[in-house]
């Protein structure tokens, strides 16, 4: 049989351990804001742990009755956690009443009515409480991505609420022996192990979460612009090939607009490179605005973008580039004072059976199109559906199908 105070030992020990390394995090990861709740739940755990092994030198009841409350409170801290780890709001009200309310249950069944088996249900539906109410959000996707350290929180949880659950149902039927304040019960004592076991692990869920949300914004940090915020090259070229790919086996046709500012230069040494900062950042938000969910926007370099359409023939993509000179001359028809008008032309490109699943020979037909446009005047757009060999060096009359101003 093991002793109350030798268990309580096992708690402070391994919850310092854990706020060692969550205050690690925190200082090496400062906008992980999620880490300073975890760290803040593991050190108040640990502090109440030790604040309840003060039952037996002071023979009150109460350090047991604060530890008690206290250890719910750092349950609730790691939930607050969660939900600012989903960047959502936290409630106090919330962690307040589930606090209190425990407290109180636990004050009146020791002082009023001494009954230690409602106690344990107490104490276990205030740990549960919490927890049930963010296990929706860790066993969730985010965008669209699966968190394993998520799940694996989640699946903890489920697992801590179940040992509560049996604790109360093994203290109500008397299975394994009652519960007294100097020694647990084999059983109960089995159940407090396996308690501080999930507790570690639930933990760890927390770590492996903030982990693959880094790796995932390293991964996304490779994929888009810093300037603008869209894709960049290299994923427009990733998913190109997958269009590619994909159009080969279902025939289904897309459409590539290649996208190059007119004048760009003359506004970087006329105004300076922080108003061109500012055209490339204003016109990707004007381009945005006239595209259809699920069409890729990526700066492909300097003043060049590229517009990725699934799914589209070549006329409905001479709409959306319409509508993107469009919106770049209403914009231009605004300008007063220092305002920097933005004008483009525009290279668009439809994927043959020709073309197949080389993605550089779609990219060339659509930069052939965009010399087309260049050409012609700029501040328009051009159309090619023809297929070179690859890199080809074709004239433009034979590659333009259609024009536009």
């Amino acid at each position: 049989m093991l002793s109350v105070p030798t268990l309580w030992v096992v708690f402070v020990v391994n919850f310092l351990a854990l706020g060692l390394v969550w205050t690690y995090v925190v200082r090496s990861y400062p906008t992980l804001v999620a880490a300073r709740y975890w760290a803040a739940a593991a050190f108040a755990a640990a502090f109440f742990a030790a604040l309840a092994m003060l039952r037996g030198p002071l023979d009150s009841m109460l350090p047991l009755l604060l530890g008690g409350g206290g250890l719910i409170f750092a349950i609730c801290l790691c939930t607050m956690g969660i939900q600012r780890f989903y960047d959502r709001p936290v409630s106090w009200k919330a962690t307040i009443v589930i606090v209190g309310t425990s407290i109180a249950g636990l004050a009146f069944f020791l002082y009023v009515h001494d009954e230690v088996r409602l106690r344990v249900f107490i104490y276990s539906m205030g740990q549960a409480t919490p927890i049930g109410m963010t296990l929706k959000l860790v066993l969730s996707r985010e965008d669209g991505r699966i968190n394993s350290g998520a799940q694996l929180a989640g699946i903890v949880g489920v697992l801590i609420i179940c040992i509560g659950v049996i604790r109360s149902v093994c203290g109500f039927l008397n299975i394994g022996g009652g519960v007294s304040y100097v020694n647990f019960s084999s059983l109960q004592a089995a159940l407090l192990i396996v308690l501080v076991f999930l507790s570690m692990t639930w933990n760890f869920g927390f770590l492996l979460m903030a982990i693959d949300r880094l790796r995932n914004e390293v991964v996304d940090l490779a994929l888009v612009d810093d300037l603008t915020g869209v894709a960049n090259r290299r994923q427009l070229l990733s998913q190109l090939e997958e269009a590619c790919a994909m159009s080969q086996r279902s025939d289904e046709t897309f459409v590539l607009l290649v996208v190059d500012l007119d004048g760009f230069k003359e506004i970087n040494d006329t105004h300076g490179h922080a108003a061109g900062d500012a055209c490339l950042r204003h016109f990707t938000l004007m381009a945005q605005m006239q595209l259809r969910p699920g069409d890729l926007l990526a700066r492909t370099g300097g003043d060049e973008f590229c517009i990725l359409l699934p799914a589209t023939a070549l006329r409905e993509g001479a709409v959306i580039a319409q509508r993107v000179l469009n919106a770049c001359r209403e914009d231009a028809a605004g300008c007063t004072g220092a305002d920097v008008p933005i004008a483009a032309s525009i290279g668009l490109a439809q994927w043959t059976r020709e073309i197949g699943i080389c993605s550089e020979r779609l990219l060339a037909v659509a930069d052939q199109a965009l010399y087309a446009a260049k050409n012609q005047g700029k501040n328009r757009y051009a159309a090619c559906d023809f297929a070179p060999s690859i890199a080809p060096d074709f004239p433009q009359e034979q590659a333009v199908l259609h024009q536009k101003t």
